[in-house]
Protein backbone atom coordinates (compact mmCIF):
# COMPACT_ATOMS: atom_id res chain seq x y z
CA UNK A 1 0.00 0.00 0.00
CA UNK A 2 0.91 3.58 -0.74
CA UNK A 3 1.14 6.36 1.58
CA UNK A 4 -1.53 8.17 0.13
CA UNK A 5 -3.69 5.12 -0.10
CA UNK A 6 -2.99 4.90 3.89
CA UNK A 7 -4.06 8.06 4.10
CA UNK A 8 -6.65 8.76 2.32
CA UNK A 9 -8.63 5.62 4.29
CA UNK A 10 -7.72 7.23 7.43
CA UNK A 11 -8.85 10.16 6.39
CA UNK A 12 -12.35 8.83 4.90
CA UNK A 13 -12.95 6.99 8.54
CA UNK A 14 -12.64 10.24 9.96
CA UNK A 15 -14.87 12.12 7.89
CA UNK A 16 -17.87 9.03 8.41
CA UNK A 17 -16.86 9.10 12.00
CA UNK A 18 -17.00 13.19 12.48
CA UNK A 19 -20.58 13.57 10.24
CA UNK A 20 -22.68 12.97 13.30
CA UNK A 21 -20.14 14.74 16.02
CA UNK A 22 -20.32 18.29 17.45
CA UNK A 23 -17.84 21.31 16.32
CA UNK A 24 -15.56 20.47 19.88
CA UNK A 25 -15.68 17.02 19.06
CA UNK A 26 -14.20 16.94 16.01
CA UNK A 27 -11.70 19.44 17.31
CA UNK A 28 -10.84 16.61 19.46
CA UNK A 29 -10.76 14.06 17.11
CA UNK A 30 -8.72 16.14 14.34
CA UNK A 31 -5.96 15.95 17.69
CA UNK A 32 -6.02 12.43 17.55
CA UNK A 33 -7.79 11.01 20.30
CA UNK A 34 -11.34 9.46 20.08
CA UNK A 35 -14.67 10.19 22.02
CA UNK A 36 -14.23 8.21 25.51
CA UNK A 37 -10.53 7.68 24.92
CA UNK A 38 -8.59 9.99 27.82
CA UNK A 39 -7.14 13.33 26.06
CA UNK A 40 -3.11 13.72 26.77
CA UNK A 41 -2.84 14.82 30.47
CA UNK A 42 -5.53 13.36 31.89
CA UNK A 43 -5.21 10.94 34.59
CA UNK A 44 -6.63 6.91 33.26
CA UNK A 45 -9.30 5.99 35.71
CA UNK A 46 -9.25 1.97 36.46
CA UNK A 47 -12.56 0.51 35.24
CA UNK A 48 -14.98 0.33 37.80
CA UNK A 49 -15.26 -3.16 39.20
CA UNK A 50 -18.59 -4.94 38.39
CA UNK A 51 -19.08 -8.54 39.70
CA UNK A 52 -22.11 -10.78 39.22
CA UNK A 53 -24.01 -11.91 42.20
CA UNK A 54 -22.10 -15.04 42.63
CA UNK A 55 -19.15 -12.82 42.85
CA UNK A 56 -20.69 -10.96 45.56
CA UNK A 57 -21.97 -13.83 47.39
CA UNK A 58 -18.25 -14.95 47.78
CA UNK A 59 -16.65 -11.97 48.26
CA UNK A 60 -19.36 -11.24 51.07
CA UNK A 61 -20.42 -15.03 52.38
CA UNK A 62 -16.63 -16.36 52.28
CA UNK A 63 -15.10 -13.98 55.03
CA UNK A 64 -18.46 -14.34 56.94
CA UNK A 65 -17.93 -18.28 56.70
CA UNK A 66 -14.36 -17.95 57.77
CA UNK A 67 -15.51 -15.43 60.62
CA UNK A 68 -17.91 -17.54 62.19
CA UNK A 69 -15.60 -20.78 61.96
CA UNK A 70 -12.97 -18.65 63.97
CA UNK A 71 -15.89 -17.57 66.34
CA UNK A 72 -17.47 -20.84 66.90
CA UNK A 73 -13.64 -22.79 67.93
CA UNK A 74 -12.78 -19.82 70.16
CA UNK A 75 -16.29 -20.02 72.18
CA UNK A 76 -15.46 -23.87 72.16
CA UNK A 77 -12.22 -23.67 73.25
CA UNK A 78 -12.79 -21.27 75.97
CA UNK A 79 -16.14 -23.34 76.87
CA UNK A 80 -14.16 -26.43 77.10
CA UNK A 81 -14.50 -28.78 79.89
CA UNK A 82 -10.93 -29.93 80.11
CA UNK A 83 -10.12 -27.75 82.88
CA UNK A 84 -11.73 -29.94 85.80
CA UNK A 85 -9.78 -27.69 88.38
CA UNK A 86 -7.55 -24.53 89.34
CA UNK A 87 -5.74 -25.89 91.34
CA UNK A 88 -4.74 -30.04 92.19
CA UNK A 89 -6.45 -29.77 95.60
CA UNK A 90 -9.75 -28.94 93.93
CA UNK A 91 -9.15 -32.62 92.00
CA UNK A 92 -10.56 -35.75 94.20
CA UNK A 93 -10.33 -39.22 93.64
CA UNK A 94 -13.11 -41.58 92.62
CA UNK A 95 -13.22 -44.13 94.86
CA UNK A 96 -13.97 -47.27 92.98
CA UNK A 97 -13.75 -51.37 93.67
CA UNK A 98 -12.87 -53.47 91.00
CA UNK A 99 -15.51 -56.06 90.26
CA UNK A 100 -15.64 -59.25 88.24
CA UNK A 101 -18.30 -60.07 86.14
CA UNK A 102 -20.30 -63.48 86.17
CA UNK A 103 -21.98 -65.17 83.52
CA UNK A 104 -25.40 -63.77 82.95
CA UNK A 105 -24.76 -60.41 85.06
CA UNK A 106 -25.16 -56.97 83.06
CA UNK A 107 -24.11 -53.85 83.62
CA UNK A 108 -27.61 -53.00 85.25
CA UNK A 109 -27.35 -55.81 87.35
CA UNK A 110 -24.03 -54.93 88.86
CA UNK A 111 -25.41 -51.02 89.02
CA UNK A 112 -28.32 -51.71 90.77
CA UNK A 113 -26.10 -53.91 93.23
CA UNK A 114 -22.86 -51.49 93.24
CA UNK A 115 -25.38 -48.44 94.72
CA UNK A 116 -29.38 -49.41 94.82
CA UNK A 117 -29.96 -45.55 96.01
CA UNK A 118 -29.10 -43.97 92.78
CA UNK A 119 -30.14 -44.05 89.53
CA UNK A 120 -29.14 -47.08 87.46
CA UNK A 121 -28.74 -44.95 84.58
CA UNK A 122 -26.37 -42.68 86.23
CA UNK A 123 -24.47 -45.99 87.52
CA UNK A 124 -23.75 -47.43 84.36
CA UNK A 125 -22.26 -44.27 82.71
CA UNK A 126 -20.16 -43.78 85.72
CA UNK A 127 -18.75 -47.35 85.12
CA UNK A 128 -18.64 -46.89 81.17
CA UNK A 129 -16.43 -43.83 81.64
CA UNK A 130 -13.95 -45.17 84.33
CA UNK A 131 -13.50 -48.54 82.50
CA UNK A 132 -13.40 -46.82 79.13
CA UNK A 133 -15.96 -49.01 77.21
CA UNK A 134 -17.28 -48.46 73.62
CA UNK A 135 -20.58 -49.74 74.71
CA UNK A 136 -22.78 -51.40 77.18
CA UNK A 137 -21.54 -55.04 76.57
CA UNK A 138 -19.46 -56.89 79.06
CA UNK A 139 -18.22 -60.56 78.85
CA UNK A 140 -17.55 -62.91 81.94
CA UNK A 141 -14.80 -62.82 83.49
CA UNK A 142 -14.21 -58.90 82.37
CA UNK A 143 -12.62 -57.01 86.04
CA UNK A 144 -14.21 -53.49 85.99
CA UNK A 145 -13.91 -50.52 87.77
CA UNK A 146 -16.80 -49.78 90.16
CA UNK A 147 -17.16 -46.37 91.60
CA UNK A 148 -18.01 -47.33 95.16
CA UNK A 149 -20.15 -45.09 97.84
Amino acid sequence: MSASTVMSTSTTARRSVSRGMKKAERKKLRQGSLPGTPVRGQAVKPPRLRLTRRGRIVLIGLPLVLLAAILLSLAGLLNSPAKAADTSSGLAVTPAVSVTVQPGESLWAIAGAVDPGRDPRDVIADIVQLNDLDGGRVMPGQQLFVPSK
